[in-house]
């Protein structure tokens, strides 16, 4: 028998049953079906982590007070610090350092927010003109911090686009005086929208000058100091300089924390990695209990045609005629579910995220969906083989006389 009659025998065998056929398919398209979805999620929660970070600046490096012996992790600010970060700490590695481009100090606090009579409290960064480029901000109207305003801690302030709206409304902001705590600052700008960013609304914020800030906050300690580096070739470089100058500084003591932004986005990119790969293990288990699916129907397949096989091996069927048969058979039931997964996976992928009340990041990529087809593909040869096998070997003396 050739190959094209071998097909034809073999898809008869699936359509004169299609419920059941239907049904074992369904197993591997759940399987594949979960396989892409959920490597999906995992795949677009890596990119959205990298998305993020890299949407608050590049070739970043974060110096925070107190050491911590684990890189490229979060930590806890100012936990364990020897000695305080300090406004002059930023000044001496900025003019110091040959590798850096700039060096932002920043206190950050809360403080409550008054105009007239609306009021609440809000999340007041001290900085420096430089936090503007080095976070990929924008100002919509008026101006930002300027170095002068710094220099002479001058109250100024600059709001953020929910701070705005919630005190002004629709008013013009530019110009007014708002109450910070107890001091009266001057509204010079209002910030272009930028969202929420890893969990924190730049929105929902207000920036003054970073002198101001430690006035208003009564202290001189910073919250930490955001370096960018001029090449990223330099990185290293640039790390192991900022070490030496505040080694020097802080009496031959390393009482602080670099963290790069790339140690930061490797970390997060290995736990979501090993994340999506065990969701991709979990999803895989199912399409196993599909094939185990497909194994038992293709045994009930072989006992209910036993006569068919004999006759078949009668008239001059051979061992292999019969199992490429029965492996064709199961091989297309993966096969198909495999497809018809894929489509549901990667449509459901797309889909699912304009539906949820929140926003839940996909993303399918090809490798996920060659991923869930291969092994749907090898499901069946693996738990096909067996019953085709055995069909092979039914003797066809015996098979004639099956009832």
């Amino acid at each position: 028998m050739n190959i094209n009659e071998t097909f034809k025998v073999s898809l008869e065998a699936l359509l004169a049953n299609k419920i059941r056929s239907s049904l074992t398919m369904l197993g591997v398209i759940i399987g594949v079906t979960a396989v892409i979805l959920l490597v999906s999620v995992g795949e677009g929660a890596r990119l959205y982590i990298e998305t993020e970070l890299t949407g608050l600046g590049s070739n970043l490096l974060i110096v925070t007070p107190g050491k911590v012996d684990t890189r490229g992790s979060f930590r806890p600010h100012s936990v364990g610090a020897i000695r305080k970060l300090s406004y002059d700490d930023a000044l001496f590695i900025k003019r110091r350092s040959q590798y850096l481009k700039e060096a932002v100090p920043v206190i950050l606090g809360t403080a409550n927010l008054k105009y007239k009579n609306l009021s609440r409290d809000i999340t007041v960064i001290g900085l420096t003109p430089e936090y503007l480029q080095l976070r990929i901000l924008k100002i919509e109207s008026g101006s930002f911090v300027t170095q002068v305003d710094v220099d002479t801690k001058k109250k100024v302030i600059v709001l953020g686009r929910t701070a705005k709206r919630e005190l002004f409304g629709n008013e013009n902001a530019l110009g007014k005086l708002v109450t910070v705590g107890e001091s009266r600052y001057r509204v010079v700008g209002i910030m272009s929208k930028k969202g929420v960013s890893l969990g924190f609304d730049f929105d929902d914020v207000v920036f003054i000058p970073v002198t101001s800030a430690g006035e208003l906050f009564d202290t001189d300690k910073l919250f930490e100091i955001i370096t960018s580096v001029k090449n990223p070739e330099n990185l290293d470089k640039a790390i192991a300089e900022i070490k030496e100058l505040l080694i020097k500084r802080h009496s031959n003591k390393e009482d602080f924390t670099i963290t790069s932004q790339s140690d930061i986005l490797s970390t997060m990119q290995t736990i979501l990695t090993i994340m999506t790969g065990v969701l991709a293990g979990i999803a895989g288990i199912s399409l196993v209990v599909g094939g185990i699916g497909i194994m038992n129907i293709m045994l009930v397949s072989v006992r209910e045609r036993t006569r068919e096989i004999g006759i078949r091996k009668a008239v001059g069927a051979k061992h292999k005629d019969i199992l490429i048969q029965f492996l064709i058979e199961s091989i297309t039931l993966s096969v198909v579910g495999g497809i018809i997964g894929i489509i549901i996976g990667a449509g459901s992928s797309v889909v699912i995220p304009f539906f949820l009340p929140f926003y839940l990041p996909t993303e399918v990529t090809l490798w996920s969906v060659l991923l869930a087809f291969f092994f749907s593909a090898a499901v069946g040869i693996f738990f096909g083989i067996y019953p085709a096998r055995k069909a092979s070997l039914l003797d066809p003396i015996e098979s004639l006389r099956y009832e």
